[in-house]
């Protein structure tokens, strides 16, 4: 049962770090080129600002701490 249990824990931890994929790791893994390549980053780092800038807010950071944190954030979202 133990064995069973580390299996499914192993399985779950490992599509988790899947999920937190860089927009540039999924659009090398999707073999996206030209346009269709720009168009995919230009939304995926839409995305990032939108989320980093929500994730700033909810942390109550401002000015320079919160140019700083949704710059890295999005540097890490983006892979660029």
């Amino acid at each position: 049962m133990k064995t069973l249990l580390i299996c499914l824990l192993s399985v779950g931890l490992s599509g988790a770090a899947l999920a937190d994929e860089t927009c540039s790791a999924t659009a090398k893994d999707k073999k996206l080129a030209g346009a269709a390549l720009k168009s995919f980053m230009t939304k995926c780092e839409k995305d990032a600002k939108a989320k980093c800038s929500s994730d700033a807010k909810d942390k109550k950071l401002h000015g320079a701490a919160e140019t700083s944190f949704t710059k890295k954030c999005v540097k890490d979202a983006t892979g660029t």
